[in-house]
């Protein structure tokens, strides 16, 4: 007999940080992988989305942040990695922190301010959407829930 629990989702949750200034994001560049996307990461058994927030931005970038709000909420399964969903917080703007910014150099590699219209040039296609419905949520003071980076509710 099979186990009621045997159809419940066991997604794979991550958060992460955007940072504005104007029209640009801060982007990392992880020395494995896809390489850039936003200061972040899997979120810990037990562990917030919030807070684990807050744990990538002290890891990677060494700052001290608190999530602001929520911008995103993505629901973006693949083949690999099964389930995913993922959160995307305002975290502020950096002002001086940004001459604090010390990268992990294990991870990380690089930090550079992104300009939102350039962000194919840097990020996979589905990260690229994501981040742009992120940028538009924090301009326009809104939360969007997303699938695959698109939004799938009216706003």
């Amino acid at each position: 007999m099979t186990s009621p629990d045997a159809n419940f989702a066991t997604p794979r949750i991550a958060a992460g940080a955007l940072f504005v200034d104007g029209d640009r994001v801060l982007l990392v560049r992880k020395t494995y992988g896809n390489r850039w996307d936003i200061p972040g990461g899997y979120v810990d058994r037990g562990e917030s989305p919030a807070a684990a927030c807050r744990r990538e931005i002290r890891e990677e970038i060494g700052l001290a942040r608190e999530p602001v709000r929520l911008l995103i909420q993505d629901w973006a399964p693949n083949e690999k990695e099964g389930d995913k969903i993922l959160y995307v917080f305002s975290c502020g703007d950096l002002g001086s922190d940004e001459q604090a910014i010390q990268l992990d150099n294990d991870e990380l590699d690089h930090w550079e301010w992104v300009p939102v219209e350039k962000l194919d040039e840097y990020v996979i296609p589905r990260l690229a959407r994501r981040l742009a419905q992120a940028y538009r949520a924090s301009m326009d003071g809104i939360t969007l829930y997303l699938e695959h980076g698109e939004p799938a509710l009216a706003t």
